[in-house]
């Protein structure tokens, strides 16, 4: 990654900087403006779009900028980036199609929107880089498959987990270790908070009632797991993941203890969190040397003396993320180099399956992730495709048929979907391109 600011330096001493366009202007997406706009060199936003032109200009505020110019057609908004005049818009299409823009950065929280917006500016050429944890965990498989269809990059976001655990993965790689464990390190988790619970926390901080739900209630993290689970091929141990709670470093060999080496090994590797455990809000990689390797016993030996234990197993960490401040890094990744922060494999590794957080009646309506009714965990993608598990991300706006007992997982056949939806049309593509009789298990 360090040598993304030497690149980014030299665009912008050529006068020839990216061009971003933001979707959505909320938390992360008026964050991401301001530190792309007033604080990192050989990019720009040329366009923020969001539903109230208000909080897009305020995206632009926040780095000084007031002087915006709003757009209603293509030919406006690249006349405006051509001018290098800041714009926003109301309609989010534009930024998809409109020349001009090298990558899109969709930041809205959504699945539909975010999923017809995502397929746009792939289709139409634009790399696309994920601020969106949970429609990269649903549907991120298959519009990979539409990006390299496309010649374009499709990634997740730097500074948020996946991205955190992703470049320790590739590190820990690079110096000769085999990652079996991919981890998040959590300070709490109550499967029943909604948004009446988070309210004064989400206010505090100036975010969505419904978004920090989803921080406390166990989708976010499950969304993450998901998308590290499908860029790594690693799978969860067992519905909900293993969930350790330890009180101390995650390098400790007490924390260590809970895994076994041979069961990891023989999942290829799996996906978890700690509750509890430091240092927060970090992500843990635990590894081991390959049955194999060459010098096996001196390089335990010197690992020993490098102060990393005593084996077999071995724990990595890095004790922040930093979300927003590290976007940048992903668009200059993308953009000039072609790499990802982290991008599905190929078939799903694992989903987010919908879970009750109470009794829900026949004939009510599902209010989707971070709701009142229903919490995410992670499941094995063959297990929730082969029981027809409903993911959290579609859950928004089905009606029950039949009452579903809490904690119970919620299936296709107790809900009708709502009609029409692109993201339910992208997601049955995704199962019969990876799940169905003969599917290829890879995007190549």
């Amino acid at each position: 990654m360090i040598i993304v600011d030497k690149a980014l330096e030299a665009r912008e001493h050529a006068a020839n900087s990216i061009r971003v366009g933001v979707i959505g202007a909320g938390f992360m997406g008026q964050a991401v403006t301001r530190q792309i706009h007033s604080l990192t060199v050989g990019m720009t936003v040329a366009a923020v779009a969001n539903r109230t032109l208000e909080r897009a200009a305020q995206a632009y505020q926040g780095s000084g900028v007031n002087d915006v110019i709003t757009v209603n057609s293509r030919q406006e908004l690249e006349v405006a980036i051509q001018s290098s005049r800041p714009a926003i818009t109301d309609n989010p299409l534009l930024l998809c199609e409109a020349d001009g823009i090298d990558v899109v950065l969709e930041a809205t929280s959504t699945i539909e929107l975010a999923a017809q917006v995502s397929l746009s500016a792939i289709t139409h050429g634009k790399h696309v880089i994920l601020v969106n944890a949970e429609l990269d965990g649903s549907l991120g498989p298959i519009l990979k498959v539409y990006a390299d269809r496309h010649n374009v990059t499709f990634s997740t976001c730097d500074g948020d987990q996946p991205g955190v655990e992703m470049n320790l993965y590739r590190y820990v790689k690079m110096i000769g270790l085999t990652p079996l464990v991919c981890g998040n390190i959590k300070s709490l988790l109550d499967h029943y908070r909604t948004p009446s619970t988070q309210e004064a926390f989400a206010a505090q901080w100036g975010q969505n009632p419904v978004m920090a739900t989803s921080f406390v209630d166990g989708s976010k993290i499950s969304f993450e797991q998901a998308i590290v689970a499908n860029a790594t091929g690693m799978s969860v141990l067992k519905r909900g993941m293993s969930g350790i709670h330890y009180e101390g470093n995650v390098d400790e060999p007490d924390h260590l203890a809970h895994y076994d080496i041979d069961t990891l090994r023989a999942h290829g590797g799996v996906v978890d969190y700690t509750l509890g455990a430091t240092p927060r809000p970090g992500v843990f990689i635990v590894a081991a040397q390959d049955e194999d390797a060459p010098a096996k016993t001196l390089q335990a030996r010197n690992l020993a003396l490098f102060k990393m234990g005593d084996g077999p197993l071995y724990c990595f960490y890095t004790p922040f993320h930093l979300c927003y401040f590290e976007a940048a890094m992903t668009v200059g990744r993308v953009a000039l180099f072609g790499d990802t922060s982290a991008t599905p494999l190929g078939k799903p590794m694992v989903d987010v399956v919908a879970t009750a957080k109470r009794d829900l009646q026949a004939g009510e309506v599902l209010d989707g992730i971070g709701g009142y009714c229903a919490y995410g965990q992670c499941e094995n993608a063959n297990v929730a495709y082969q029981d027809n598990l409903l993911p959290l991300a579609m859950s928004q706006n089905c009606l029950l048929k039949r009452s579903v007992t809490k904690d119970s997982v919620i299936r296709y056949d107790d809900i009708d979907l709502p009609q029409g939806r692109l993201s339910d049309r992208l997601r049955a593509e995704q199962n019969d391109t990876f799940f169905a009789v003969g599917a290829s298990t890879t995007t190549n």
